[in-house]
């Protein structure tokens, strides 16, 4: 009798897991750093000038993090970022690269492979990274204008998932 019972229960509770599963989105990796500040940090970007993310409070940042090493995501979201940066500058969003376990000579050549003109540096020690927490690469914030962090996503980002959530951040763009 118990196996008459037991069988189509486990069965019943495998097929509502996986079907639970199929709702969730993968690269939706949960982060504690959401809802919080964002961790400050400084870093001297590719063409020398300085960048401490401080200093653009006020604006909405899309902060990723990257390696040229990194392939194919690295590759497909490098177009999504750059067209990010000129579609919405001028709304007060600003692209931020941060390159990872890298060296600085490959980053600069997918740098300009890709034509990137938003601000690009590297993560030289290693703590930028430690402080976001980051699992691996692509990994992509956004940061409000107060400087809580409102959006993490691993893997490549799309267009389409950085168009809706910076439209939600800015008045006036939907």
């Amino acid at each position: 009798m118990w196996k008459k019972i037991l069988v189509p229960a486990v069965i019943i509770g495998g097929l509502v897991v996986f079907a639970i599963g199929l709702t969730h989105d993968p690269r939706a990796v949960p982060s504690p750093l959401v809802g919080n500040e964002a961790p400050n940090f400084s870093m001297t970007t590719f063409d020398g000038k300085p960048f401490t993310l401080a200093d653009h409070r006020g604006k909405i940042i899309v902060l990723n993090f990257w390696a040229s090493w990194c392939y194919p995501s690295c590759y497909e979201e490098a177009p999504v970022l750059e067209a990010t940066w000129r579609a919405f500058r001028d709304n007060g969003v600003m692209v931020v690269g941060v390159d990872i376990q890298d060296t600085e000579e490959k980053a600069r050549a997918f740098i300009e492979q890709f034509k990137l003109t938003f601000p690009n540096g590297q993560d030289t020690t290693g703590k930028i990274s430690i402080d976001y927490g980051i699992y691996g690469v692509p990994e992509t914030f956004i940061i409000d204008r107060k400087g809580k962090i409102v959006f993490k996503r691993a893997g490549a980002v799309q267009w389409e998932i950085l168009a809706k959530a910076l439209e939600q951040l800015v008045p006036g763009l939907s």
